[in-house]
């Protein structure tokens, strides 16, 4: 019998116990949700009987003892509720576990000990009675990073107690399918080539998956750093960033009982709703519950709202409350769609972005808001039966004082103070005092939107803003107050409109977030992150980016000294990673061109299929060209097939024209659900996602010709895992180097 039969034959028989281990351990959960679930109906039935029998007159004294009584009876069913729910998450995790236990196995030599301990590692841990014996450990455990960083060498890792050192004897992967294991091999190297190359040449699934088998050294010291309050990452395309930041996440929700978050306490902002859905099984997956999700968009509408949106729709009366606003605020889609559009529209907005959200602005918004009480104000003096109760003046030097207070806040106080100054604790002066506090909030209330536009009315608001050319602040000045007339508040001024709104009011509705990652960072603007800081000041940030993949603005290496400055954390770093995974050498290298500073990027070094260019002379040549590659790669048994177009109006007329002669999805304002088949989609909603077969449908000179274009093209086509196409009708874009 060789080694490798009698291997074969001693981890069939491990994984054998193993298995029946989590399967006894899931017969008892199982068993123990039937007797919570008994549990639960009777103590709902106690409730219920002693609710219709005790607490039917609360004004006396039996009644209000049978409300306190009835309360503690409710604590304890929500203590069950807690026990049979984590039970039930119990029950998933195994349920996961047994279809594969473990992906990995190290056999570490702890120091001063000779025989070797076997440590098995998967997604999740498996452990005996009160966890004495662990069976399988979780990825995230200390002794784990040992397989992810270190070879068959001497080796260490950090515990809770200090650095524990030895040897690692041997570094075995599996292959464990449907509790079958298909094969194992021994390696010395992090992690096997091979299962790389194998995982990246299958298609690619609709969802993000979880990378914990493939995990590379310089992945695992991002995904377990501590110590920074604000860790950057400067990744390449296909360096798996959000891959990263997820298992970070996961990580974060595992590590001790002091500094472990819950689901709730981290935050991912992600750049649209379709890549929002792409990465929503990652964590679930790990066993993890999925934490907050949002796009910069739903923060400013949950923000502003009501706050901007006054309005009244055509045909219906004004509201009475005596503000003014808009019907709407344009979505960010809207925005991109614009911004990444050529023509002087496009130019336009992206100056104004620019500006109205830079650091430069950030100072004249904060000079104006801090003399809101002194120039936008008209205090009055307040009367009560005849008698001056409060002189206008000093209402002013009042609101003026404590200005790191919110002015809305100071107001509320003011005014309270009046109030109280007036009538004190006097009753029945309940109409006299409304009618008080009516005539002083005639000046006090703050109307958002008049105050924004009376902010870029005021010429004299702008004096010392030599950040910008007289010309194009005027240009920016004339545009945006034509702008602030119309019915709609439009995304270049909604992000500052909503910072005024911080300014004013301040927020405490995220404090319990402790961890905000970003995603497609070097999408924002200084103006978006100093929002950021106002609204998680407790919270520490993973920043994930990719200078080379901007959308309509142009950033450098600086980009991250911004972030740095502008968030204001005591420890930070930057970490930089150059090596891509996703796309084969022909794509890459062909993406390369785009990037007139060629990043050091390192392939993965998987060859495939030569990218096509093709331009049509004919729009009829044209679209059967497009139906004939989308068919050569069903052919090829590729599962997701995207045509790209520039713009959405590109995307709709392919549409229009292609719909009725191929299975073809088109992505609506909520994105595309489940990225499966073929679909078409405007570039800038393709970011951070990733497809089998990519067909860039719009490459001519019209469309591609600036400098914000290469980056377009160079996100366009690093989407693709497998094939590449490019495809125009007309002339081929000049920025293609093969012209």
């Amino acid at each position: 019998m060789t080694d490798q039969h009698s291997e074969r034959i001693l981890e069939e028989t491990h994984l054998r116990e193993i298995l029946e281990e989590a399967e006894r351990q899931l017969k008892q959960a199982h068993e123990a949700v039937e007797r919570k679930e008994t549990e639960l109906q009777e103590l709902k039935r106690e409730i219920r009987e002693n609710t219709e029998h005790g607490a039917a007159d609360l004004s006396t004294t039996d009644g209000f003892e049978a409300l306190v009584e009835l309360n503690q009876s409710i604590a304890p069913v929500t203590n069950l509720v807690a026990d049979y729910d984590e039970t039930m998450r119990k029950i998933h995790r195994l349920n996961n576990l047994i279809k594969c236990p473990y992906f990995a196995r190290i056999d570490f030599c702890f120091e001063g000990e000779e025989i070797p301990e076997q440590i098995y590692i998967g997604k999740t841990s498996l452990t005996g009675e009160k966890a004495v014996e662990i069976y399988v450990y979780d990825w995230r455990s200390p002794i784990a990073s040992v397989f992810y960083r270190f070879m068959t060498e001497e080796a260490f890792y950090d515990a809770p107690a200090g650095r524990i050192t030895g040897r690692v004897e041997l570094k075995r992967q599996y292959e464990i399918r449907d509790s079958r294991l298909l094969y194992f091999f021994d390696t010395d190297r992090s992690i096997n080539d091979e299962i790389l190359k194998q995982l990246l040449s299958k298609n690619t699934s609709p969802k993000m998956k979880t990378i914990v088998e493939t995990i590379q050294k310089e992945q695992d010291i991002v995904i377990r750093n501590l110590e920074s309050d604000l860790l950057m990452i400067q990744g390449v395309a296909g360096s798996g960033k959000t891959s990263i930041a997820l298992h970070r996440a996961a990580y974060l929700m595992y590590q001790g009982l002091q500094s472990r978050l819950a689901a709730n306490n981290i935050l991912i902002l992600s750049p649209n709703s379709t890549f929002e859905q792409y990465i929503s099984e990652v964590l679930p997956e790990l066993g993890e519950e999925n934490a907050v999700s949002m796009v910069f968009e739903d923060i400013l509408r949950s923000m502003l709202g009501e706050k901007v949106m006054w309005k009244a729709a055509p045909g219906q009366e004004e509201s009475g409350n005596g503000q003014t606003g808009v019907g709407r605020i344009q979505t960010q889609r809207e925005f991109l769609e614009n911004a990444v559009a050529n023509g002087a529209w496009g130019d336009y907005m992206k100056k104004s972005m620019r500006y109205k959200t830079s650091e430069a602005f950030l100072g004249l918004l904060d000079r104006f808001a801090e003399q809101i009480p002194l120039r936008q104000m008209a205090f009055q003096d307040v009367y009560h039966e005849g008698n001056r109760i409060a002189e206008k003046e000093e209402l002013r030097r009042r609101a003026m004082q404590r200005p790191e207070t919110p002015l809305a806040v100071r107001l509320e106080q003011l005014t309270a103070r009046v109030l109280e100054d007036a009538f004190g604790n006097r009753k029945g002066a309940g109409e006299e005092k409304a009618r008080v506090l009516e005539e002083i909030q005639r000046f006090t209330r703050l109307n958002l939107y008049e105050l924004y536009k009376s902010f870029w009315s005021d010429e004299a608001n702008f004096q010392g803003a030599d950040s910008q050319g007289v010309e194009e602040l005027e240009e920016i000045r004339s545009g945006t107050l034509e702008n602030l007339e119309g019915d709609c508040l439009y995304f270049d001024d909604a992000v500052p409109v909503l910072y005024l709104y911080l300014k004013l009011h301040g927020c405490n509705d995220y404090r319990n977030i402790r961890q905000v990652i970003i995603d497609e960072a070097q999408d924002y603007y200084p103006l978006q992150f100093e929002i950021l800081r106002i609204l998680f000041p407790n919270a520490r940030y993973t920043v994930l980016g990719d200078i080379n993949q901007t959308l309509s603005k142009q950033e450098d290496g600086s980009f991250y000294e911004q972030v740095r400055r502008i968030l204001k954390k005591k420890k930070s770093s930057l970490v930089t990673l150059n090596k891509s995974f996703r796309c084969t050498n022909e794509i890459l290298q062909f993406s390369l061109q785009f990037i007139q500073e060629k990043p050091q990027i390192e392939s993965f070094n998987r060859s495939g299929e030569a990218v096509e260019v093709r331009a049509f002379r004919t729009r009829r040549d044209y679209l059967a060209g497009i139906l004939k590659e989308m068919e050569n790669c069903k052919e090829k048994g590729y599962g997701t097939i995207c045509l790209l177009c520039k713009t959405e109006e590109g995307c709709q007329r392919l549409f229009r024209e292609l719909g009725s002669r191929a299975e073809l999805r088109m992505a609506g304002d909520d994105g595309v659900e489940g990225l499966k088949g073929c679909f078409i989609l405007p570039s800038y909603m393709a970011k951070g996602l990733e497809f089998d077969a990519v067909l860039i449908c719009d490459g001519d000179s019209d469309t591609y010709q600036t400098g914000d274009d290469r980056k377009l093209l160079y996100i366009e086509c690093t989407r693709a895992l497998h094939r590449l196409s490019l495809f125009c009708q007309g002339e081929l874009t000049p920025l293609l180097e093969m012209n």
